[in-house]
């Protein structure tokens, strides 16, 4: 099957832009013109492509095809470099599933480090990266453990430590008898979202126990330190991140020493590995100058 490229950019800039005026607007030609585009399109691959709503959003086809654009968007990029051509496109774009903390802690100096790319970066909790790049949505993604998603090239990155945290006063609150079954079904945690399983997963590795106990959720990694800071609840912190609140006495851990190493993985589709080899190279030097190496964590 062929699909033309004026039909494939149409649909990438309104899943980018979110509606059809603006798609119009980026690539200079009627709102009509890209309808048609969008138009021929779904009748050639028989299925919609595009929920119209406010703001229009992809079907799962439809977000595939976005991908499959910009995966060409990036291999062209590549062949026109390495022969030396004239680039009149302007820089490509790469689509990659990032954690929120990994953004937060170090993934803004990989991006510091890559000329020639636009970055759409797609976040989500890290237990959740590796679906965007398996049902083929990004072209890469930063994944916890070191399961490979089928077609994709890995590299292991080492280990993000995560500190249990809460503020003095939330300690003499609810953990005044220690930090047990019992204290810790009850005092409030914080919680990303609901795919979130870090502070279950610690309080399992701590008592042996499944516990749920109240929680905020709060979908933002510098919104978890301060929220922890606050004494609104307690959380699971990047080391790196809560560092300086541990050091003036703003936070505390709620076990000295009981830390939970997550190791990372970089994974590139397979077919873009030598597209994206600058920017391989670059997550590999900002994640050894801010992981722990895999051998020294738990």
């Amino acid at each position: 099957m062929l699909l033309d490229p004026n039909h494939l950019t149409a649909l990438s800039a309104i899943l980018r832009h979110g509606s059809f005026d603006a798609a119009a607007s980026e690539l200079a030609v009627t709102p009509s013109a890209v309808s048609q585009r969008i138009k021929a399109l779904e009748d050639l691959v028989g299925a919609t492509l595009i929920n119209r709503g406010t703001p229009c959003t992809g079907t799962p086809m439809g977000l595939r095809i976005a991908q499959h654009a910009e995966d060409i968007g990036l291999l062209e990029t590549h062949l026109a470099r390495e022969l030396t051509l004239d680039q009149t496109n302007g820089p490509a774009r790469v689509r990659v599933a990032v954690p929120a903390d990994v953004l937060a802690t170090w993934f803004i100096n990989v991006m510091s480090q890559v000329d020639g790319l636009l970055f759409d970066l797609v976040v989500d909790d890290q237990d959740h990266s590796a679906e965007w790049l398996r049902r083929g949505e990004v072209s890469a993604a930063i994944t916890v453990g070191g399961d490979t998603v089928p077609g994709s090239d890995a590299v292991a990155l080492g280990a993000l430590r995560y500190i249990p945290t809460a503020s003095p006063d939330f300690m003499r609150k609810w953990f005044a008898d220690g930090v047990n079954v019992d204290t810790l079904s009850r005092a409030t945690c914080l919680t990303f979202n609901r795919k979130d399983g870090l502070q279950k997963a610690w309080i399992t590795r701590q008592t042996g126990q499944r516990l749920s106990p109240p929680s905020h959720f709060l979908p933002s990694s510098q919104g978890f330190v301060e929220a922890a800071i606050a004494g609104i609840g307690w959380g699971m912190n990047p080391e790196n991140l809560a560092l300086s609140a541990l050091e003036d006495g703003r936070l505390c851990p709620l076990v000295p020493g009981a830390h939970l190493d997550v190791g990372l993985t970089w994974q590139v589709g397979r077919v873009l590995s030598t597209a994206l080899a600058p920017m391989t190279d670059a997550v590999k030097r900002a994640a050894n100058g801010a992981l722990l190496p895999a051998d020294t964590a738990d």
